[in-house]
């Protein structure tokens, strides 16, 4: 899976780079290697805001996409947010389609 960071208000350090990739890992092993995600790091500008570190995540897979997006006062607890978001939607997309496949093999084998 192809991982795109952007900085959007912020600068992305290869700190956060890393921290990134390693986060979301889990999640390629689970998908298309054909699969790509975008993630995006930006800073809320309006001092009242406390919980001004976003993260969004879109991940795009054959036929459908998926996405998260996590604020908080830490870019790495708003990484980490987004993350286990999109694994719950990975995992639930995974079941759907495996209920559908078990669901569409059982009448043929039931017909002879």
């Amino acid at each position: 899976m192809r991982i795109e960071v952007k900085g959007r208000n912020t600068e992305v350090s290869d700190e956060l780079r890393n921290r990134v990739e390693k986060r979301f890992a889990k999640i390629g092993r689970q998908v298309s290697p054909l699969a790509w995600m975008e993630v995006e790091l930006s800073e809320e500008r309006n001092p009242s805001i406390r919980a001004s570190q976003v993260a969004e995540a879109t991940l795009f897979l054959k036929g459908v996409t998926l996405r998260a997006r996590d604020a908080s006062d830490s870019m790495v607890h708003s990484i980490n947010l987004v993350a286990d978001e999109l694994a719950r939607q990975v995992k639930r997309h995974r079941d759907k389609r495996r209920r559908r496949r078990t669901a569409r093999a059982e009448p043929r084998a039931a017909a002879p």
